[in-house]
């Protein structure tokens, strides 16, 4: 069960314990760390998961993935995490607190899809035009979609810009459709 509002308060909580310590920018780049992992392994994420599998081996299995590459505060808070029985919430709690952190430092996070990657240019002027909307710092995630036929889709601050080629297609077939063109013959 990933529930929002237990990831919400357990990053509200190590954000908290972070700025106190002055550890904010390093306890982001491990939380980017565990998101990361828990992103790219199915396997963990059912481990962590299922109930059964035992407290001291989600705690070892903790251990030995973030002991060596994480700080000592963020591994506290990991070992905290994992006796709370909160092991599945990990990759929500990586989240959350990237966005505590995001809204700290006047950062908004942008998603660009585009058929193929785009070259430096393209991502220097569309991430120049974010910050001169927004007025933040642009985080700029880019993904591609090999069913796009062309165009881009461009995510910020709970705002798309759909530019995508289908889209205006669309947007064309239904301008057609309402059609009130009127023969004189």
């Amino acid at each position: 069960m990933n529930n929002y509002r237990i990831n919400k308060n357990y990053a509200k909580a190590l954000f908290m314990l972070a700025a106190e310590r002055g550890q904010v920018d390093r306890v982001a780049d491990d939380m980017r760390l565990v998101g990361s992992v828990c992103d790219g392994s199915r396997e963990l994420n059912v481990v962590f998961a299922n109930p059964t599998v035992r407290f001291d081996k989600k705690t070892a299995i903790v251990e030995q993935l973030f002991a060596e590459r994480v700080s000592a505060e963020t591994m506290a808070f990991l070992r905290f995490v994992v006796r709370k029985n909160r092991t599945v919430n990990l990759r929500g709690i990586s989240e959350a607190y990237m966005t505590l952190y995001r809204e700290d430092k006047g950062v908004v996070l942008s998603d660009l899809v585009t058929h193929q990657p785009i070259d430096d240019s393209a991502r220097r002027m569309v991430t120049q035009m974010v910050e001169e909307y927004t007025g933040k710092t642009v985080e700029l995630r880019e993904g591609t979609d090999s069913n796009m036929l062309g165009g881009f889709k461009l995510e910020f601050d709970n705002k798309m810009y759909d530019a995508r080629l289908r889209t205006k297609i669309r947007k064309l077939r239904q301008e057609f459709a309402k059609n009130d063109y009127e023969s004189k013959l």
